[in-house]
């Protein structure tokens, strides 16, 4: 094992014996030490705002973003306990709400694939482990350059049940492959992937490289596509996990408008809860042509 991966490994264990309350509680402290060095994500969180909150003043989107800071510290050293924890601890901890929105689709005469459509908010690895305890699904994933430390990201996702996770490398024939099998799909709809299979649409008014993988892998499975959001709770108390209704009418046959509709409906969920939002991520980094970079 390389060192990188023991350090990894060590450290995920030693996370796992801390008390969730106190590492909600020294994350504050941590995160104000991280908003300092990564002086680079910071940036990108304030120009993330700066673009889809033009309303709020400087003051206000700082905030935002050292909340942001905060959340995302806070999940991050959670994944000691979710990675180690039983699955009885992990219900306890992330409560599952409006289930019935997803398996109606798994029983009965209308029976179809399901999409659970999962934006980047910080809670989504507690969201997907914790439907694994319960649940097998299969979902993508980005491989880590060390392998020890890939190994064990992908041990800790799949412990439980049956689920797959398949390398994004290996497209999407696999995936495709395990819903047919039944296997419920966890999709991240809302990243920058570049100009490949995406087109622009508005997001908060900007226009953002939008995949159109939803709509046509629903087209091509006949998946129900039902969003799910996961919200941190405060001073670690845990998460809600909830489904939302099933798109209808969708996909509509319009790639353009169904990218749209995703976005719409993030951006409405983003407003519920905007610090805990993926702002660290260069959601605008792929421009038109002609366009320059926002980030610069």
């Amino acid at each position: 094992m390389t060192v990188a991966g023991f350090v990894t490994l060590i450290g995920s264990k030693l996370l796992a014996l801390v008390p969730l309350r106190l590492i909600a509680a020294i994350s504050g402290p941590l995160s104000t030490v991280g908003w300092w060095l990564a002086k680079s994500r910071r940036r990108v969180a304030l120009t993330n705002l700066r673009l889809c909150f033009p309303e709020k003043s400087e003051g206000e989107r700082e905030a935002i973003a050292r909340g942001h800071f905060r959340a995302y510290m806070q999940a991050a050293l959670e994944h000691g306990f979710l990675w180690n924890a039983s699955g009885e601890r992990i219900r306890e901890y992330v409560t599952l709400h409006d289930e019935q929105q997803w398996r109606r689709f798994r029983e009965g005469e209308q029976q179809r694939p399901v999409i659970w459509l999962c934006p980047h908010f910080i809670g989504l690895d507690a969201c997907a482990i914790r439907i694994s305890v319960d649940t097998s699904g299969c979902s993508l994933y980005s491989e880590q350059s060390n392998p020890d430390i890939d190994r064990m990201f992908l041990a800790g996702r799949t412990r439980f049940s049956q689920s797959k996770i398949m390398a994004r490398t290996e497209g999407v024939k696999p995936i495709v492959r395990a819903m047919r099998e039944g296997l419920p799909f966890y999709y991240l709809p809302d990243m920058d992937f570049g100009l490949r299979d995406s087109v622009f649409v508005p997001f908060f008014g900007v226009n953002a490289a939008t995949i159109t993988g939803v709509s046509r892998l629903a087209k091509l499975t006949g998946a129900a596509v039902v969003p799910v959001i996961a919200t941190q709770r405060g001073n670690g108390a845990g998460y809600d996990v909830r489904f939302y209704p099933a798109f209808d009418n969708f996909p509509s046959g319009d790639d353009v408008a169904d990218a749209r509709r995703v976005n719409a409906f993030i951006e409405d969920r983003v407003r519920e809860n905007i610090p805990q939002y993926l702002w660290t991520h260069k959601r605008f980094k792929t421009r038109p042509p002609g366009e320059a970079s926002l980030y610069q």
